[in-house]
């Protein structure tokens, strides 16, 4: 759990010593935020990259996707795909699965399959991780049909 703090102290210590953090850099941090479930410094982080004249990828934005569904901010994890779909960077299947993850922590699940539903269309195609989540979301919000549909769906 400390290793959020050791990355963002290793961060810290590299542009101390004046040496510029890259896309890399940030990324391996706010992916320890993320499993360090310290999801309002991976939004800081991200945040910081435009004024450090670096441009966030897809690994940043799932990073900071994954990090938000921990901390159970689901309505922040699909403003961050949603800005992934409108202005890039392109999202891809795992943007999709820790974006339907957060919906299914927090018990979201007509999101959750609201997601799984729009990926086809978006040329992204639904894995068994992005059912799998999605089943859990109907679970806990008590939609056993809805899950055992959803099973049945999987290709």
């Amino acid at each position: 759990a400390s290793q959020w703090r050791q990355a963002c102290a290793l961060l810290a210590e590299m542009e101390a010593e004046g040496l510029m953090p890259s896309t890399v850099s940030l990324n391996a941090t706010i992916s320890a935020c993320e499993r360090g479930r310290q999801w309002e410094t991976a939004l800081l982080l991200m945040a910081s990259m435009p004024g450090r004249a670096i441009h966030a990828d897809t690994v940043t934005y799932n990073a900071a996707i994954a990090a938000c569904g921990k901390g159970e901010r689901w309505d922040l994890a699909l403003e961050l795909l949603a800005c992934m779909w409108q202005v890039g960077p392109a999202p891809n299947d795992i943007s999709v699965n820790a974006a339907v993850a957060a919906c299914e922590r927090s018990s979201q699940w007509e999101r959750a399959v609201e997601l799984l539903g729009s990926m086809a269309q978006r040329g992204i195609p639904p894995t068994e991780v992005t059912f799998a989540a999605a089943m859990r979301a109907c679970v806990r919000g008590r939609q056993w049909e809805r899950a055992l549909q959803l099973f049945d769906d999987m290709p």
